[in-house]
Order: structure tokens, then C-alpha cells, then sequence
């Protein structure tokens, strides 16, 4: 959806003027075993695995927070097992791997990622806590806002799209060029949370609530 989806190449996000493509696209037929192949059986994700704050010894530092939400396509009918994904930066903003070098302390008991599989009304639900905002390399005093990547797949292999959900109030979003590469204000603004502190835990977890649309007018943006 062109109204929707981020170009090619966004001058303010440096690294889309390297990897973007240079010629137009080919569409490759799917293969009968990516169209048509089994994906991911009930015992594949165990409720153990969405809860990020319980996979080592202690808790992790941080706000914790319940995060969930529905998949619907763009009728509102529900994607049932579909396998949701998160992967994100500690409290104080740096990921658990090799390739970052942010200058901020790794949690011991944050390792960062988990995933879920959709129930049969598309709801999923995670554990985790508020990762933290992170210098990056893009242009001068550079920040990205806090945010957690999500990763969803579809009935078949095939069927992957990514995306990034975003915090309320963060005022780190109106200088942050990836948020901003989206061309429309409303489709930015489905890809912020809501808070929804009764989904969370009292007086021990916030809850923030993330509906994801696949498809159609109102489809969340993806890709990035």
C-alpha cells in the first residue's frame, strides 16, 4: 500500500540508501513446499516462552509490563495461529548481542526475546519489561526511541512480516527518521501502544495493549 508503507529510500535514514533496491522488482513464484508446508505445532511455543522476565535467576531491571493484543485481517476476522515473535533492548537500552557496543550495562536475567502463538480470537500476550531508548549512528546525537520488533508469520513459512511498536508520549518519535520514513501521520500512530494498565499486574506490571491488522486500509505498517 504505497499511502501506507515507507519508500525505498528515505534520505534521513541513511542506511535505505545503501540497501535499497536499484532495479525493479521481480516477483518469484512460490514454491509448493513455502505455500503449502506445515508450520508450527500448539507445543511449539509453551507459555514459558512469552514471559521474558522468568528465564534466568533473577528479575530483570526495569518496568515490567504485560504487553498483548489482537491479529485481526482487515474484515476484523481473527489470525489464529499465527507465531508472534519479540525481540528488544534491556532497561537501559543495549540487546543481548555481540553486535552491540552501546556503552550501557547487559542485565544477566534479560535475554530480550520471546515468542507466542495467536489463540483461536488472534490474541497473544507477553511478559517483559520497557526496554530503553539507544544511541545509533544515523546522524548526530541520534537516538531511537524505545520500541520492541515484532516478527509474525502467517500460515505457511512464507507468510513473515516485521514491524516495530512504539511507546505513548515518547518524545523521541518526532526526530526519529524510521518512525517518520512512514508517509501517513494516522499509520504512524497505529504502530503506538496504548496503555492499558487493568491488563497488567497491581502493583507489580504495567499492561499496554498492541493490535496488529494484516491487511487493508487500517493494516498495520510493516517492514520496517
Amino acid at each position: 500500500m504505497p499511502t501506507i508503507d515507507p519508500p525505498y529510500v528515505y534520505p534521513n535514514y541513511k542506511s535505505t540508501q545503501f540497501r535499497a533496491p536499484l532495479a525493479p522488482l521481480v516477483r518469484v513464484p512460490g514454491l509448493m513446499s513455502a505455500l503449502a508446508a506445515p508450520t508450527f505445532a500448539p507445543e511449539f511455543a509453551l507459555p514459558q516462552d512469552a514471559d521474558l522476565t522468568t528465564r534466568a535467576k533473577g528479575i530483570p531491571l526495569g518496568e515490567r509490563m504485560v504487553l498483548h493484543g489482537r491479529v485481526t485481517d482487515e474484515t476484523g476476522a481473527p489470525v489464529r495461529h499465527s507465531l508472534v515473535e519479540i525481540w528488544q533492548a534491556n532497561a537501559s537500552g543495549r540487546y543481548m548481542h555481540d553486535a552491540d557496543n552501546h556503552d550501557a550495562p547487559l542485565d544477566p536475567n534479560f535475554q530480550g526475546w520471546g515468542h507466542a502463538l495467536t489463540d483461536g480470537d488472534g490474541r497473544y500476550k507477553f511478559v517483559t519489561i520497557r526496554p530503553g531508548a539507544y544511541p545509533w549512528k544515523n546522524h548526530a546525537f541520534a537516538w531511537r526511541p524505545a520500541h520492541i520488533h515484532f516478527s509474525l508469520f502467517g500460515n505457511v513459512y512464507a507468510q513473515r512480516i516485521i514491524t516495530q511498536m512504539y511507546f505513548p508520549g515518547d518524545p523521541m518519535l518526532a526526530l526519529d527518521p524510521i518512525y517518520n520514513s512512514i508517509p501517513d501521520v494516522e499509520a504512524r500512530e497505529r504502530l503506538i501502544c496504548t496503555l492499558d494498565l487493568e491488563s497488567g499486574v497491581e502493583s507489580m506490571m504495567t499492561g499496554y495493549r498492541f493490535d496488529i491488522v494484516v491487511a487493508g486500509s487500517q493494516a498495520t505498517v510493516f517492514g520496517l
